[in-house]
């Protein structure tokens, strides 16, 4: 029985095995909520929308052209945006920086390792903020601190550059956990993997961006009036400051605080969240369901996963500049110009893998299919011998991203229950900075500049990766099948407003996991 009387919404579960499940009809009626804090926020609005309203397919295609136009592109800029300020450090260290700095021997590499330190250490305090505040407002502030922190790693010497890193970690750390909180908020569970997909392709317009001005900078370093790395960050933290003060100004904290939709559209946002069986979120936090998180064996699932997926990553992201220069045999300049095509991978890639994603209703497949490419060009990065044959191996790299823009989406759509969804989130997220934090490690700076064992061990995890995914297809598939038995034999029962009671997915028998 999950239950916890001060804060919790009672369901007893334990009537599974032996009778019907009972939601509510109004939240008087609702066990547990003595206020209306216990309950989702949408709920005040959604008792005055009718359950049974038709919604028009028209109207509803409307609203999600109008949220495209003006919630995704600020999302998307934003994610470049960070992209970029993480990046700068890759396209600096071929700049001057390992000199100016007076790096030596694995010194570089924890500049990689202090940056997800920094994000491991904050995720959970992070998440926490962003369920305690509102979610636009914390997301802007973190966004601007972010900026004007950056632009400080232009006067710092090596042990001010670490710390700044590990501070950048920190503030970081907010940004995708609240994305993937603002795309439940309006979208339809069956467009929130296609979405996902299209703000994180935008990884690859920031590397597109980073790499055509760190370019410009090396060109003209001599007429400079300063090292071109140090105005590399300082562009970077100005765009960012920007990017956090647009976003305090569009996007709202609910939907329904949104200035651009009216009355109407609030309504089909309404009828959304009931469709997905989700709510836009409670400010209260709630211990059951933070415990529960922590049983639920799907978390660790999707925590190991990101293990995995992500030492590849983390090593790529700080040494792909090195790699290109080292390995491949170019020089400064063509190594800065080497990496835009990559940028155009992960792009145009992921925008695919977005387009499709709609049309393959297992996602576990879709996240398996992009590992496997990613696996292929690690392959082709250890073991291949001809420098292009390598370059064509990080290109396929590009595409890797796509098992993690799954796990997003599967975040957003089939965790329920705002202090779990925030705790899963947070969870998946440590073992992203875990994976980030380890990859660097792998480069050693004996093994440069090929660094051969650490591309090997980016074909192990990559290959570790492939097991996990279809793990958590089965442990989805076998609930689902079990919920439909039970409603097939009377013992779930629907009640009005249900999905507004902030109820975990696995309180509520009505939720189906998407496969």
């Amino acid at each position: 029985m999950a239950h916890e009387k001060e804060d919790a919404v009672i369901i007893e579960t334990d009537n599974v095995q032996q009778g019907s499940i009972d939601f509510f009809d109004d939240v008087s009626e609702f066990k547990g909520i003595s206020n209306r804090k216990d309950a989702d926020e949408a709920l005040d609005y959604a008792l005055q929308v009718s359950q049974h309203k038709d919604v028009d397919p028209e109207a509803d295609r409307r609203l999600t052209r109008k949220i495209d136009m003006i919630v995704f592109p600020t999302m998307a800029l934003v994610y470049a945006a960070q992209f970029l300020d993480k990046t700068s450090m890759s396209y600096a260290a071929v700049m001057g920086l390992q000199k100016d700095l007076k790096m030596k021997g694995n010194m570089y590499s924890w500049s990689g390792t202090s940056f997800y330190l920094g994000y491991l250490v904050f995720e959970y305090p992070a998440a926490w903020l962003l369920q305690r505040f509102p979610l636009a407002k914390t997301l802007g502030v973190f966004l601007i601190i972010w900026g004007f922190v950056l632009t400080l790693t232009s006067v710092a010497t090596y042990p001010g550059f670490i710390a700044i890193r590990t501070i950048l970690g920190m503030l970081e750390s907010s940004t995708s956990m609240g994305f993937m909180l603002l795309t439940a908020q309006y979208y339809h569970r069956k467009h929130q993997g296609s979405r996902t997909s299209f703000w994180v392709a935008f990884n690859g317009l920031g590397q597109i961006i980073g790499g055509s001005m760190a370019y410009g900078l090396a060109k003209r370093q001599n007429t400079l009036p300063m090292p071109g790395w140090k105005l590399v960050f300082i562009i970077c933290g100005v765009i960012t400051i920007f990017l956090g003060f647009a976003f305090l100004l569009i996007i709202p904290d609910t939907p329904f605080k949104a200035w651009f939709l009216n009355d109407f559209e609030k309504e089909l946002i309404v009828q959304r969240l009931r469709e997905n069986q989700q709510g836009v979120g409670n400010h209260k936090f709630k211990r059951y369901q933070f415990i529960e998180a922590l049983k639920d064996v799907r978390t660790w699932i999707m925590f190991f996963s990101s293990v995995a997926l992500n030492i590849p990553n983390g090593g790529i992201g700080t040494f792909s500049s090195l790699l290109i220069k080292g390995t491949m045999g170019y020089d400064e300049m063509m190594t800065l110009l080497m990496g835009l095509p990559a940028g155009g991978c992960e792009f145009g890639g992921l925008i695919l893998f977005g387009i499709i994603s709609p049309f393959v209703k297992n996602r576990m497949l879709l996240a398996s299919i992009t590992t496997t490419i990613a696996l292929i060009g690690s392959c082709l990065m250890s073991f291949a011998g001809p420098p292009k044959a390598q370059l064509a191996g990080y290109y396929l790299l590009m595409v890797s991203p796509g098992a993690m823009i799954v796990m997003f989406s599967i975040v957003s759509s089939n965790v329920s229950g705002y202090t779990k969804k925030t705790t899963v989130g947070a969870i998946y997220l440590i073992g992203y900075c875990v994976g980030n934090l380890i990859g660097p490690q792998t480069f050693k700076a004996q093994d440069a500049p090929e660094y051969r064992p650490a591309k090997i061990v980016m074909v192990a995890f990559y290959a570790i990766t492939l097991t996990t995914l279809p793990l958590l297809y089965f442990v989805n598939r076998k609930e689902n099948l079990r919920r439909d038995r039970l409603a097939e034999e009377g013992k779930i029962h629907h009640q009005q407003n249900s999905e507004f009671a902030d109820l975990t997915d696995k309180e509520n028998l009505e939720f189906r996991y998407v496969l």
